[in-house]
C-alpha cells in the first residue's frame, strides 16, 4: 500500500515543538498509513513553495486569529497547485508547550487527517471516472501502438522490397546500356553502289575486288566485308575512308597511266620527225 506523504506548515519554531508533542501520541503509520515527512516553521511563501512541493497532503496549522486565518488563506492559494491537498488546522491562540493542551492540538491534528480523508473520498467518482477515461485511452494507445508495430514491420517489407527493386532497376540500367553499346557497334549493311555514287556522283564504280584489296591494304579485315553489291561496316566513316581510297588508287592509276602514254608520245614524236626529215633529204 501507498504511504501517504503528509508535510505541516507552522509559523514558528515553537509550533514545531507543539506538533511534534501531538504527534507523539498518534500512530498515523500503522492506523493511516500515513508519515509526516516534514514539519516546516516559516511564513515566507516561497520557502512553503520549495518546502511543501509534492507533498500528498499539506496541513496548514496558524494561530486561531485573523493574522494566522490571513496567513493560512495566502499559503493555501499560493501552493493549491502544487500539493495533493491542503486542509487547515487551527492552533489555541497564546499557547506554550508547557501550558498547551497537547490532547486538544492532537485532536485537531486528527480532524485534519480526517476531513482531508473524507474531502478526498468525495473525489472518488471523478477518480472513477479519470480512471475509466485512463483505461479507455490506455486501450486505444496499445491498439495504436499495435498498428505503429505493424506499421513498422510493414515499412521494413517496403523498404526492402524498394531495395530490391533499385538493385533491379541499377541491372537492368547497366544491361540496357551495354545492349545500346553493342546495337551501336553492330555491323550495318550499306549499297555499295549507292554510296559510291553519294561521294563521288557521275564516277564509274570500279570492280568489288579492287574494295577487297583495299580492307586489307588498310588491316580492316573484320570490321569491314565487302561482297554482294554491299558493304558490311560497325561505322559510316570506315566505309566511306575505304571509298576515298579507293577513289584515290584509281585517280593515281589513271595518273599513271597517262604518265606512261605520254612518255610514249615523247618517244614516238622524235621518231615521226625523224623519219620525216629523211624523207624530204631523199627527194
Amino acid at each position: 500500500m501507498t504511504i501517504v506523504d503528509v508535510r505541516i506548515l507552522v509559523e514558528g519554531a515553537s509550533d514545531v515543538e507543539v506538533i511534534s508533542k501531538a504527534l507523539q501520541g498518534l500512530a498515523l503509520g500503522s492506523e493511516y498509513n500515513i508519515t509526516i515527512s516534514s514539519i516546516i516553521p516559516t511564513t515566507n511563501v516561497e520557502i512553503a513553495k520549495s518546502a511543501a512541493a509534492g507533498a500528498d497532503l499539506l496541513i496548514i496549522a496558524t494561530d486561531a486569529d485573523r493574522v494566522g486565518r490571513e496567513l493560512a488563506e495566502r499559503l493555501f492559494n499560493e501552493l493549491s497547485e502544487m500539493v495533493g491537498h491542503i486542509e487547515r488546522m487551527k492552533i489555541p491562540i497564546g499557547h506554550d508547550l508547557e501550558h498547551i493542551d497537547v490532547e486538544l492540538v492532537r485532536k485537531e491534528l486528527k480532524n485534519a487527517l480526517v476531513r482531508a480523508g473524507l474531502k478526498t473520498l468525495q473525489r472518488v467518482p471523478e477518480y472513477m471516472e479519470l480512471r475509466r477515461d485512463y483505461l479507455d485511452l490506455k486501450g486505444k494507445f496499445e491498439e495504436l501502438q499495435k498498428e505503429k508495430e505493424e506499421l513498422l514491420k510493414r515499412l521494413e517489407e517496403l523498404e526492402a522490397k524498394y531495395n530490391e527493386v533499385q538493385d533491379e532497376l541499377k541491372r537492368l540500367e547497366v544491361e540496357n546500356s551495354r545492349l545500346n553499346e553493342m546495337l551501336k557497334k553492330r555491323p550495318k549493311v550499306y549499297d555499295l553502289k549507292k554510296k559510291w555514287d553519294e561521294l563521288f556522283p557521275g564516277v564509274e564504280l570500279p570492280e568489288e575486288e579492287l574494295f577487297s584489296k583495299a580492307v586489307k591494304t588498310l588491316n580492316l579485315a573484320g570490321k569491314v566485308i565487302v561482297g554482294q553489291g554491299y558493304i558490311y561496316a560497325e561505322d559510316e566513316k570506315l566505309v566511306e575512308d575505304l571509298l576515298k581510297t579507293v577513289y584515290l588508287s584509281l585517280k593515281l592509276r589513271e595518273e599513271e597511266e597517262v604518265e606512261v602514254i605520254r612518255e610514249g608520245i615523247e618517244e614516238i614524236i622524235p621518231e615521226i620527225d625523224s623519219g620525216g626529215e629523211g624523207g624530204e633529204s631523199e627527194g
